[in-house]
């Protein structure tokens, strides 16, 4: 079964290791609420995000899970201080995504006009002992 990961572009630039598709990684992986997500990829995406990867996640007493790596997608978005907010704080503006497969995560993207980049959705498979 092929699971679908959020992976932060912070976390990969604090302590990332890069990874690309046929890499067999270990990550220490936390449920989601897709509702987080909405903003960002959109309703139908969102639902379909199975865990995020937290680089900081051993610290909280999550053991990590090896995976292979199947598809790596940029996020990109643009981000913008909501309608009606009391505060000045910048948020995923709903439908700015824009999706980049590459072929390997290091997290870095090149620039993209008027979207900033957010982060990985990584399409991996749990990796079993045979």
């Amino acid at each position: 079964m092929t699971l679908t990961i959020w992976v932060d572009d912070w976390q990969m630039q604090c302590c990332g290791e890069p990874f690309a598709p046929g890499d067999v990684v270990s990550w220490a992986l936390m449920e989601v609420d897709p509702e987080d997500y909405f903003d960002l990829v959109g309703g139908e995406r969102a639902e379909g995000i199975d865990f995020r990867e937290e680089h900081h996640g051993r610290e909280e007493g999550v053991q990590p899970v090896p995976l292979e790596v199947a598809s790596v997608v940029e996020v990109h978005c643009r981000y913008g201080v909501p309608p009606g907010a009391t505060d000045r704080v910048n948020c995923p503006v709903p439908g700015t995504t824009v999706l980049v497969p590459v072929e390997a995560a290091d997290g870095w993207a090149e620039p993209r006009p008027d979207v900033s980049f957010a982060g990985y959705l990584v399409a991996a498979r749990r990796v079993v002992d045979r």
